[in-house]
């Protein structure tokens, strides 16, 4: 993996979990950036060495995520399968697919297999092979929707 995509790939991560932060916490975007920014991107933290991210492809992911969050969150609903809603859904998995619409509708530079196989991987960080199945499933639907 090239270290543009490693950064990339870190930036997806951090995003994710910035976005699951303010999620729980209601932190202002600023203030959310700037933490991530002075001491969880390519820091250490409890002994494990965090990649170095690629900066503005993170800020891109986590305002343009939040900024879009209404659009967003109505692209998933309608992707989901019958009965089921988005309050159902594990907070952590919530953020995954909304980072990955974000990037599938806002970021045409970055082709539909390789945003979907990044969040895939992001999945598996957090879950087992079901979810990120679902993830796989339900981004796919998400990008025939979005990108032509």
């Amino acid at each position: 993996m090239s270290g543009r995509a490693q950064s990339r790939s870190a930036a997806r991560l951090a995003a994710v979990q910035a976005l699951y932060q303010q999620c729980m916490e209601g932190t202002a975007l600023a203030k959310l950036l700037n933490e991530f920014h002075q001491h969880r991107l390519g820091r250490e933290i409890d002994e494990d060495q965090y990649a170095d991210a690629d900066v503005d492809f993170f800020d891109d992911l986590v305002s343009g995520t939040l900024a879009r969050g209404d659009e967003i969150d109505a692209l998933l609903e309608a992707r989901l399968a019958e009965g089921w809603s988005l309050a159902r859904l594990d907070r952590t998995l919530l953020q995954i697919l909304r980072a990955g619409s974000y990037e599938l509708m806002a970021r045409a530079d970055v082709p539909v297999g390789t945003a979907i196989s990044e969040y895939v991987d992001v999945a598996h960080a957090f879950f087992d092979e079901r979810e990120a199945k679902f993830v796989n499933g339900v981004l796919d639907k998400v990008a025939k929707a979005v990108r032509t």
